[in-house]
C-alpha cells in the first residue's frame, strides 16, 4: 500500500488517472488489518489486500461516485455495485475511483468534475475512453489491476491505446447490478484489465458468475483460474477483417501494426487469412444507433426532469437523448430484428474461422486537448463516435473480445488490435491471448518514460 500510494502521489498528479483518492492513513490501516489477517493464516482470496481504484461509473459505498458529471458532484452512494462487492469479497481495498468521460460516453476521458486524464505514452495525447483512467493506471503501475466497462469498446481502445489488455467479456458474463433495466440494455458490461493475460483472467474469475439479480446473466460455471497453457495453435484459423474491404477509414500505419500483430500468431502456428464481413456494414451502423440512442437517452432522462439540469450536461449527452425523442417501438424493434439477423451472420464466420481480428481504433491517440476526430483522412465524421464504428461488431453480437498490444507508430504511440471469440468462448479467447502475449513480448516490455 505504501509503495502504490507513494507511485500515485508521483505520477497522478500529471496523469490524473485516480480521482476520489482516499485518505492514506485510512488506507494503510486498512492494509494493516489484511496483513493481521495473513498473521493469523487467514486469506479472503486472490485479491487480499491488493489497493483497487473503481472506475467512476460504478457505484462504491462511502465514496463518491460523479460518473464525472457536475450534476453527481457530492454523490456518495450507501451501497457497493455487485462488481464492487465481488472484489471486496476476494480480499481488495478499495482506495478511489478511476477516472472517465461525462456518463462514460466517448472514448475520451475528460469531464468538468476532474479534468482531463492522459496517455500513459504520450501525455499530451488522449487515453481513450471511457475506462481510460483505469488504462493509464494500470500502464503506470499505479493499480495492480483495475476493473472497467464497456459499450462501444470501453475497455478496448484505451487498453489499445495505453500497451495493455483489456477484455470485453460475453454479454452476462459479468452481471451489473443495480440496474435501472435487467432486459433490454444489452450493449454494455463490466471486464477486467491487466498487463498480462493471466492477470484478466484471475480478476474476471471474480467478476463473472451469475446473479440473479441479473436474469440474464450467464450460469456456465467456467473456471477462468485454469492454467491458460495449452491451446494447439496450428488448429486455429483467424479471420483478419482489417477495415471491412475499405468501409472503415484508417489513419495511416495502423493496418501495418495490427498486421505485424497477427504475424506473430502465425509464428505461433495459427492460419491466419484475409476475409470479409460478408454483410452491409452501414445497415449495421444504423441499427446500432438506435439501440444506442435508446439505451444512452434513457441514462440521461432522469438528469433532464429537472430542465435547469440542461446546463449542465456535456452536448453529446445532450444529442444522444435528443436523437431519441421521435425513435418509435417499431424502430426499435425493427434495430433488434436488424442485430438478430447480423448475431447469425456472425455465426456463419466462426464457421470458417475459431477467432475474428479487427484493430482496435481507427486513430492514433489525439491530441488531449481535442474533443474527438472530426474526420479520418478527409472522411467527416458524422456522429461524435462514428470515429469508434471498429468496436461495435463485438458489442452488437454480444461476442467476447479482447485487445492486445501490437505496437507503436515512429512517434511511439501506441496502437491495440481486436480478437474476438464465439459466443461464450472467453476462456478459449484468453488462450489465444495468452499465447500471442508470449510471442510479443517486445511490446509489452516497452514501459511509458514517466516524467
Amino acid at each position: 500500500m505504501q509503495a502504490y500510494l507513494k507511485r500515485i502521489a508521483d505520477l497522478n498528479p500529471r496523469y490524473n488517472a485516480i480521482v476520489s483518492l482516499q485518505d492514506g492513513d485510512q488506507l494503510l490501516r486498512q492494509a494493516g488489518e489484511r496483513d493481521a489477517q495473513l498473521a493469523r493464516g487467514e486469506s479472503l482470496g486472490w485479491m487480499h489486500g491488493m489497493p483497487q481504484a473503481i472506475k467512476d461509473l460504478c457505484n462504491t459505498a462511502g465514496i463518491a461516485t460523479t460518473q464525472g458529471s457536475p450534476l453527481l458532484h457530492g454523490f456518495v452512494p450507501q451501497h457497493d455495485a455487485l462488481l464492487v462487492q465481488r472484489v471486496k469479497a476476494a480480499g481488495c481495498i478499495v482506495i478511489g475511483k478511476t477516472n472517465t468521460p461525462e456518463f462514460g460516453l466517448g472514448s475520451h476521458t475528460f469531464n468538468e468534475v476532474f479534468g482531463t486524464t492522459r496517455n500513459a505514452y504520450a501525455p499530451t495525447r488522449s487515453a481513450g475512453g471511457s475506462s481510460g483512467g483505469a488504462a493509464v493506471a494500470l500502464a503506470l503501475r499505479l493499480l495492480p489491476v483495475a476493473d472497467g466497462s464497456d459499450f462501444m469498446g470501453s475497455l478496448r481502445n484505451p487498453a489499445g491505446w495505453n500497451n495493455v489488455f483489456g477484455l470485453r467479456p460475453s454479454q452476462g458474463r459479468v452481471p451489473m447490478w443495480p440496474a435501472q433495466d435487467a432486459w433490454v440494455t444489452q450493449l454494455g458490461t463490466e471486464g477486467p484489465m491487466g498487463r498480462s493475460v493471466h492477470d484478466v483472467a484471475r480478476l474476471l474469475a471474480v467478476q463473472a458468475g451469475f446473479d440473479r439479480r441479473a436474469p440474464l446473466s450467464i450460469a456456465d460455471g467456467v473456471d477462468f483460474t485454469r492454467p491458460l497453457d495449452g491451446l494447439a495453435c496450428k488448429n486455429v484459423r483467424i479471420g483478419w477483417l482489417a477495415d471491412l474491404s475499405g468501409y472503415l477509414p484508417m489513419e495511416a500505419g495502423i493496418l501495418e501494426v495490427c498486421e505485424q500483430g497477427l504475424r506473430r500468431l502465425e509464428d505461433l502456428g495459427c492460419t491466419v487469412q484475409a476475409t470479409q464481413l460478408g454483410t452491409a456494414p452501414e445497415a449495421i451502423w444504423q441499427a446500432w444507433l438506435v439501440w444506442r440512442r435508446a439505451l444512452v437517452a434513457a441514462r440521461i432522462a432522469p438528469y433532464l426532469l429537472n430542465p435547469k439540469n440542461r446546463a449542465l450536461i456535456k452536448p453529446e449527452a445532450l444529442w444522444e437523448h435528443d436523437q431519441a425523442h421521435s425513435l418509435s417501438g417499431a424502430e426499435f424493434l425493427s434495430a433488434s430484428v436488424q442485430r438478430t439477423t447480423f448475431y447469425h451472420h456472425m455465426l456463419s464466420l466462426f464457421d470458417q474461422h475459431d477467432f475474428l481480428a479487427l484493430p482496435v481504433a481507427q486513430v492514433w491517440p489525439f491530441e488531449a486537448g481535442q474533443r474527438w476526430p472530426s474526420q479520418i483522412n478527409g472522411v467527416a465524421m458524422d456522429t461524435y463516435h462514428r470515429w469508434m464504428e471498429v468496436v461495435i461488431y463485438a458489442t452488437f453480437a454480444g461476442l467476447p473480445c479482447i485487445s492486445v498490444p501490437v505496437g507503436f507508430d515512429e512517434r511511439g504511440l501506441p496502437m491495440g488490435m481486436q480478437l474476438i471469440g464465439k459466443p461464450r468462448g472467453d476462456f478459449e479467447l484468453l488462450q489465444l491471448a495468452h499465447a500471442y502475449e508470449q510471442a510479443a513480448q517486445e511490446v509489452l516490455l516497452r514501459q511509458p518514460a514517466v516524467v
